[in-house]
């Protein structure tokens, strides 16, 4: 990615000086080297191989849910539900960052596939939502603290084994509502796109999968994009959620605004296949280089945890239980009242 700039900054956001600029342009050095180095196949053809794989493995997973025998239609509801989430997640992820591809163009109809026809969700709110809010503000209060995943009307145990479930049903019904906020051509191509993926669905189900009855299909659909819904919600919230928050006059300068509040997980196989290396174990390589690919801030990471921990800085690990115990155990502090504000004297 010669030329093209790894980092997003929040627009009009203060670039700072002193210590913490000279410091993030040392690692945005090292990891251009590495990323100078790397081959095509490196930068994009590994998670496009992924992508593709999860895209070839659906027809098998619709003509499994023909069989009568048990085992084999359990093995195609996880053959959907785990490709539903590649595309989803993993494929809406790196499209809405540009990081599948160098060709604009190409960004923009990977970015309308995966988001709108996949994912049941704005393209265009989708990128302002994660990138320029959830990025440029990480962990500000009232801008990209994570607060869109807090329902303080909910107490610990419907919000962490209940409402995941949620997630299929609220995803397109909270898309168009917010159609209300874009111009009318693209509501009607959002509308257009996610109607399309969703009869696509059902019809599949129908007509290739020998469903009887619209309940048995739209249940069977309900099974598959709920399958890993647990995990994304617990994900989403352990890597921000509980770590340090700051107001939005006296944010830290941004490398350590990203070493203080984003938390890698372990390598955990089926969720990084399903949700990519930046989704899961390589968030903090993700929040300080957006642009790069899942493969990329995979091999980037030694790099990163290297380069923070020789400067003294905060490099954030932690497993999925820990985190799943420490949220049930603080649940109201962490997600009912409002997080305290964090003040670092002298990196503001």
């Amino acid at each position: 990615m010669p030329g093209r700039p790894l980092m997003e900054p929040a627009p009009g956001a203060p670039r700072g000086h002193g210590g913490g600029e000279a410091l993030l342009g040392e690692l945005e050095t090292l990891v251009q080297d590495v990323v100078r180095t790397s081959s095509w196949w490196e930068r994009h053809g590994v998670d496009c191989a992924i992508l593709a794989l999860s895209l070839l493995s659906v027809p098998a997973g619709f003509l499994s849910l023909r069989s009568e025998n048990v085992l084999v239609l359990a093995l195609g509801i996880i053959i959907l539900g785990v490709c539903h989430y590649t595309l989803t997640v993993k494929g809406s992820h790196l499209a809405t960052h540009g990081a599948l591809t160098e060709s604009k163009r190409w960004s923009r109809i990977w970015e309308l596939f995966f988001v709108e026809v996949c994912s049941s969700f704005s393209a265009e709110y989708g990128k302002y939502g994660h990138v320029k809010m959830h990025h440029g503000y990480t962990n500000v209060l009232g801008l990209g603290d994570s607060s869109t995943w807090r329902l303080p009307c909910l107490n610990r145990y419907v919000y962490m084994f209940l409402a995941p479930l949620l997630i299929p049903v609220l995803t397109p019904l909270v898309a168009v509502e917010r159609l209300r906020k874009v111009e009318l051509r693209s509501a009607v191509r959002t509308l257009g796109l996610i109607s399309l993926g969703l009869y696509a669905h059902y019809w599949l189900l129908l007509n290739v999968s020998g469903f009887r009855s619209p309940g048995s299909a739209l249940l069977c659909m309900f099974t598959t994009r709920s399958l890993l819904a647990h995990p994304y919600l617990h994900v989403n919230i352990f890597q921000h959620i509980g770590l340090p928050m700051f107001s939005r006059d006296k944010k830290p300068q941004r490398i350590h605004m990203m070493s203080l509040g984003v938390l890698n997980l372990p390598r955990l196989p089926v969720l990084e296949w399903a949700f990519g290396h930046s989704i899961v174990s390589c968030h903090v390589e993700h929040h300080l280089f957006p642009r790069l690919s899942d493969n990329m801030c995979l091999k980037v990471k030694p790099v990163v945890s290297r380069f923070l921990q020789e400067k003294r800085l905060p490099y954030n690990e932690d497993s999925y239980l820990a985190r799943f115990w420490l949220f049930l155990s603080r649940y109201e502090e962490f997600m009912v009242q409002t997080p305290p504000i964090t003040e670092l004297v002298g990196l503001q």
